[in-house]
């Protein structure tokens, strides 16, 4: 029999029908895992029921089981419980669950809220039935994808092909001119380590081999929307969730999928996700920086600042994480540079954002986390750093006043994550 030492709680979502509730327990029939406790409330958000499991299981038991259920019930929110913290017994006795090992992120990162062939009617291929079926089978490659396999090769289409090159070219002649040093200086390197050119989109296994050999980042494909808690764990590794389909033909230079961070409702606590956008997005908006030593481990500190901390803290280094990372500007010789993702791959916006127009903020990590923001458009407010060390400097600052009765650091080693002043047993 498996070992069960420890309790983790599981909050799902149901429908008002009492069958669909004994097929979401059906796993735990299946795997032998006896439950706990069970507690259903009506859902702030549908009219549906939210459901609380608390259960036993072992870790390595966990990500079959969540895989099981998330078949039949869609995303589940995990927590792991403690029943004492400092001796200071919490308000919900519990902490949210946190990837502990890298192998953890085939739970957190299959978390999937929206799938990427699930377009909304004013996207570009909403009604093309060739573009979804391409987007689903990028989907699969995702869903069946486990942490250290290689990540599969791909062929592309010559639309896709063809749609790539229009946002090579037309992004490659302005980076010169608005992008960070930092930027200029890794970007030409990924023209032969990983075959970036006009007619060719790179494979994400080749790029994450190379990120890896240069400051230990690697890509990992997803499906489609997953929850930024669960996004921000994965950079604590190190590991950057990377979609593979490309935004539609039709509209090479708009994007309609921007990266948002968005709001969702569980029972009575709040579930931030995170969007996904397309692979030029990803591979050259993201992918550059994340050459860099300094910008690679600005982004890991984000990650470790989300593990283990409330939901009002996820949503503010959310924010944190747009207003640096995909909307970021630095200063050099007295003039902004881009060094966001959201910025660097877009056609309009990186323009704008080194323009008379746009509206500037020295970075500050209290200033960013409180700053609203729209998830379509134009941003009518950036926030600039002196260096990406001077912003690391300020965000490790600030994490520190997270209430948390724990820290963590990363054991590149291992890959996994040590707690620190963690109560006996967690």
């Amino acid at each position: 029999p498996q070992k069960m030492n420890k309790d983790f709680c599981l909050v799902f979502t149901v429908t008002d029908e009492v069958q669909n509730l004994i097929n979401a327990l059906e796993p735990l029939k299946e795997l032998c895992i006896p439950l706990k406790h069970l507690e259903t409330r009506p859902s702030k958000t549908s009219s549906s029921h939210d459901v609380f499991l608390q259960l036993p299981c072992s870790r390595a038991v966990l990500p079959l089981l969540v895989g099981k259920m998330r078949a039949i019930v869609g995303p589940i929110t995990i927590f792991q419980t403690n029943e004492l913290i400092r001796g200071v017994q919490s308000e919900s006795h519990c902490t949210p669950w946190f990837p502990r090992c890298i192998q953890d992120l085939d739970i957190s990162c299959n978390n999937v809220i929206k799938y990427g062939d699930q377009l909304t009617p004013d996207h570009a291929g909403y009604g093309d039935p060739v573009y979804r079926e391409r987007r689903r089978y990028f989907a699969s490659i995702a869903n069946n994808y486990r942490q250290g396999e290689p990540i599969p090769k791909l062929e592309y289409t010559k639309e896709e092909l063809d749609t790539w090159k229009v946002i090579f070219n037309h992004q490659s002649k302005l980076y010169p001119a608005h992008a960070c040093k930092e930027y200029n200086e890794q970007f030409p390197a990924l023209f032969s380590a990983c075959h970036y050119r006009e007619d060719n989109i790179p494979q994400v296994e080749d790029v994450s081999q190379y990120l890896k050999s240069r400051t230990g980042y690697q890509l990992r494909p997803v499906a489609g929307w997953i929850h930024s808690r669960d996004f921000l764990a994965a950079l604590a590794f190190r590991v950057f969730p990377t979609t593979q389909y490309i935004r539609h033909h039709s509209k090479p230079k708009y994007t309609p999928e921007p990266c948002p961070l968005n709001i969702a409702f569980v029972s009575n606590c709040c579930v931030y996700y995170s969007s996904c956008s397309d692979v030029c997005h990803e591979l050259m908006g993201h992918v550059p920086l994340f050459a860099n030593a300094s910008f690679a481990q600005f982004s890991q500190e984000i990650g470790l600042a989300s593990l283990g901390a409330s939901n009002e803290w996820v949503e503010k280094l959310s924010s944190l994480y747009w207003f640096t990372i995909e909307f970021g500007l630095c200063m050099e010789n007295g003039q902004p540079k881009a060094y966001g993702a959201g910025l660097l791959s877009s056609c309009e916006e990186l323009s704008f954002c080194v323009s008379d127009q746009a509206k500037y903020e020295e970075f500050d990590c209290t200033r960013a986390v409180l700053q609203s923001y729209p998830t379509s458009g134009l941003q009518p407010l950036y926030f600039v750093a002196k260096s990406f060390d001077d912003m690391t400097q300020k965000l490790c600052e600030f994490a520190k006043t997270i209430p948390k009765p724990f820290t963590v650091t990363y054991d590149p080693a291992t890959q996994g994550i040590q707690v620190v002043d963690m109560p006996c047993g967690y």
